[in-house]
């Protein structure tokens, strides 16, 4: 007789009573998808509508309608989010909220007349980019919070799905984690690159999306520059404006003048007027280091 036929008796000769029942149900993950507005998060989003991919909500962390380029802006509320609804998925828009509960943008933040940091990496005089924390406050922490008041833990964890394409593989492996969730990159799961994501979107019979971010991003190409004076004059103006209000609080800090673009000099005198006519081709490094930006 066996130890726990002994112990409890013949009617445990069971083995499905016998053996204590230790494991407990564990649910299915929450899932969700970082959704930048861009190209390979709106592939995603067309692979989840053709359900190739299993996830149903997308988080749009959006740092502030004076922060992130009107474009996108406008494709993620008027394309993206009708057709999702369509599809019987979720787009949500998020905001960063103080703790008294009020919304603070980014650009708010980089005028906020007390701060001594700033938050985007701006260029120091040898083009070098400095170290920010716009990702981590208005993007990374925005969805953490959302994942988090939804369910998500250490111990249970969201998946969050991030757009990053084959071609642009080396995102990946910069990208933090945090300990609430696993990350899962779909298109790399399926060997795709940008060019199949355009694809993809205009098979659904979408516009093509602008590359997402703010305009006044330091990690925007060259080109992306010469394009805002060129065609968008007024964002032109305000990049302009921001700039110079950081080094002006940083001069009063006897600190050196930082700059938007990599040539050392101010944006309006790195992008001049003359010449923009002809644009060279893009020659900037677009480094953003994630994939919660640029997607």
């Amino acid at each position: 007789m066996s130890i726990l036929q002994r112990t409890h008796g013949a009617h445990d000769a069971n083995p499905t009573d016998s053996v204590p029942q230790t494991a407990s149900w564990q649910p299915d993950p929450m899932k969700v998808v970082s959704y930048g507005g861009g190209v390979q998060s709106t592939a995603l989003l067309v692979l989840a509508a053709r359900r190739e991919i299993d996830f149903e909500t997308f988080l749009f962390a959006n740092v502030g309608d004076d922060s992130e380029h009107p474009a996108t802006l406008a494709y993620v509320r008027e394309v993206a989010m009708p057709y999702a609804a369509q599809a019987g998925l979720d787009v949500q828009e998020l905001r960063r909220r103080r703790r008294d509960g009020t919304s603070e943008t980014l650009m708010q933040r980089l005028h906020r007349p007390a701060t001594r940091s700033i938050p985007i990496p701006v260029r120091m005089a040898n083009g070098a980019p400095g170290r920010r924390n716009c990702t981590a406050d208005f993007k990374i922490k925005v969805i953490g919070r959302w994942l988090r008041e939804h369910g998500a833990t250490a111990e249970h964890p969201a998946a969050v799905g991030i757009g990053i394409s084959l071609d642009e593989i080396h995102r990946a492996n910069r990208r933090r984690r945090e300990p609430h969730e696993i990350i899962e990159y779909p298109l790399l799961d399926l060997g795709l690159r940008r060019t199949d994501c355009e694809r993809l979107i205009t098979e659904a019979g979408l516009p093509v999306p602008p590359k997402s971010s703010c305009f006044f991003c330091p990690f925007r190409t060259v080109d992306a520059w010469r394009h805002q004076r060129r065609h968008e004059p007024e964002l032109f103006a305000l990049s302009v404006e921001l700039e110079e209000t950081i080094n002006e609080r940083r001069a009063a800090l006897g600190r050196d003048a930082v700059y938007l673009t990599r040539y050392g000099r101010p944006l309006a005198q790195a992008i001049p007027e003359e010449g923009l006519a002809s644009c060279d081709a893009d020659d900037g490094d677009g480094s953003c280091d994630s994939g919660w930006c640029m997607t």
